[in-house]
């Protein structure tokens, strides 16, 4: 992943946010979306390409766009660069491989504890009841 190379093939659209804030809202385009063209990458490989379709392919669009927006603050250029974080750790985290679980089989120590354990508090529970007259 070269992310100089994504910088450049991001694109920006600046417009006007919603919500409250009264005239400032109804006048300056604060709100960012992001868009990114995953197949026509050149900072991504390949296999990479692959595993952020197969990871974060519901995000995408049916040409294999991915969208983002921030609206969070009232100035534009904060929204692009929280726009442009988010951006990486998605797709940082969409890259990451994830290790392979290997079964493993609990010691003979932790199963006699946990035995041990379980006969303990059976034991006190045995003795919460009403004692039997014989």
């Amino acid at each position: 992943m070269n992310k100089a190379q994504l910088l450049q093939e991001l694109n920006f659209k600046a417009v006007r946010s919603s919500g409250a804030g009264g005239q400032h809202v109804n006048k300056v385009s604060t709100k960012i979306e992001l868009s990114f063209f995953v197949e026509g990458s050149s900072g991504l490989t390949d296999a990479e390409k692959s595993r952020i379709h197969r990871k974060i392919g519901k995000r995408l669009t049916k040409e294999g766009i991915l969208q983002m927006q921030c609206d969070e603050s009232r100035s534009q250029h904060k929204n692009k660069e929280l726009a442009i974080s988010r951006f990486f750790n998605l797709i940082e985290e969409a890259l990451k491989v994830r290790k392979k679980r290997r079964k493993t089989k609990p010691s003979r120590s932790s199963i006699e504890k946990r035995l041990k354990h379980k006969k303990n508090n059976a034991q006190k529970k045995a003795n919460r009841g009403k004692p039997r007259i014989d």
